[in-house]
């Protein structure tokens, strides 16, 4: 646990160091996110914040090749690893570009296209879907590729929807990375077998990034993460979850903290990890596009009637709003987390309690607090809102 704490703060540490220069590179180069009528930022924020929590991935990977533990846990972690940092770093330069020039829809694809064929050629793909606790269907060398480009492709373009929010992003993923590390170590725990494994390390490099990233992201932002970021986070965090079905077999991936009982929902978690910590700004994005296609309009036109917005009005402040949708997050990732490896009426209490809580903050803090006369200003940019 000591050299996964260390990996955390060295990549967050090293992330956000270079914040400083990505922002100084973006600004020379002319990487900036324009003011529009409905943004909330008042002038041009830089991009590139995806270059500096590359930046941390990579230290965090060169400092991991040195620790007496995770060095020598085999070709797994070390292989696996290079090969998700360097399909990270192929999105991430895609990005940069598109932060740069504005590429279309269709050469982004296709750069992230590339970057899964580099992952599925160096051996990170499915190989096998869960039928139930005991049984698995094996997959051909075909399906295996479609299923993880699928899975890895609507991640990256995920965690790029949701990045309607300052920190919004980058707070998500780092939640949920946090809460892949939790499943990840102790899966291997439950099963003592090794606890370094390619998905801990990665989760624990992922969610310092993100970490070291937030204090230049956060409300107001100083830096931007850019499609450089949001595609980096997105691949890396979906591949870290499928290198699990790499190094566990399918008794172990089941095996829950109930010592012999099966708990099938754990193999399914590598697959719903990615949407399940998504699943709230998603919601947001699925319920925009069905309002506003049911009004007749585009489903790209701006309204006022996003979740955060929602907040907003029922008295929450911006940063308040994000705060709650990150409870909203880790309510999810981490609660999936639980029910996959725990069962019992303590798990459930927990579970119940965590609710709550995150029901009450929502909705109860904004009643203690004296209401403010809301001020008529740029309406806050959604994650569909047209460029």
């Amino acid at each position: 646990m000591r050299e996964y704490l260390l990996v955390f703060l060295v990549s967050g540490a090293v992330t956000y160091l270079l914040t400083v220069i990505a922002r100084e590179i973006a600004l020379r180069t002319g990487a900036v996110a324009k003011v529009r009528d409905r943004d909330v930022h008042a002038e041009p924020i830089p991009y590139f914040g995806g270059l500096a929590m590359l930046g941390g991935l990579i230290a965090a990977y060169g400092v991991a090749r040195e620790l007496p533990f995770l060095s020598t846990a085999g070709p797994f972690l070390a292989e696996d690893a290079r090969t998700v940092i360097l399909a990270g770093a192929m999105v991430c330069g895609v990005g940069v570009l598109d932060d740069l020039f504005e590429l279309d829809a269709l050469t982004k694809l296709g750069g992230q296209v590339i970057a899964v064929a580099f992952l599925i050629w160096s051996g990170i793909w499915l190989k096998v879907i869960p039928v139930s606790a005991q049984e698995q269907f094996s997959l051909d060398a075909a399906q295996g590729a479609l299923l993880t480009a699928v899975v890895i492709i609507a991640t990256v373009n995920a965690v790029n929807f949701v990045d309607g929010l300052d920190g919004l992003a980058s707070g998500v993923v780092g939640i949920g990375a946090a809460a892949f590390f939790v499943f990840s170590y102790q899966l291997a725990n439950l099963n003592g077998i090794t606890l370094a494994t390619t998905a801990a390390f990665l989760s624990a490099a992922l969610a310092g990034a993100c970490a070291g990233f937030l204090p230049h992201n956060f409300h107001p932002a100083r830096l931007f993460m850019g499609d450089s970021g949001s595609m980096l986070l997105g691949l890396v965090l979906s591949a870290s979850a499928l290198t699990i079905t790499t190094q566990f077999n399918g008794n172990e991936i089941s095996r829950g903290g109930a010592g012999s009982d099966v708990n099938a929902l754990a193999f399914f978690l590598p697959l719903l990890l990615p949407i399940s910590i998504l699943i709230v700004p998603m919601a947001d994005l699925v319920l925009a596009v069905i309002r506003r296609t049911r009004a007749g309009r585009s489903p790209f036109s701006p309204d006022k009637q996003h979740l955060h917005h929602r907040l907003l009005e029922i008295g929450h402040s911006q940063r308040r709003a994000v705060l709650i949708m990150w409870l909203w997050a880790a309510l999810v990732a981490f609660g999936t987390v639980l029910v996959s490896l725990y069962t019992g009426t303590l798990m459930w209490t927990v579970l119940g309690i965590s609710t709550a809580i995150t029901i009450a903050l929502t909705f109860l803090v904004p009643v203690l607090q004296k209401p403010h006369r809301a001020v008529a200003g740029p309406v806050p940019a959604g994650p569909l809102e047209e460029e």
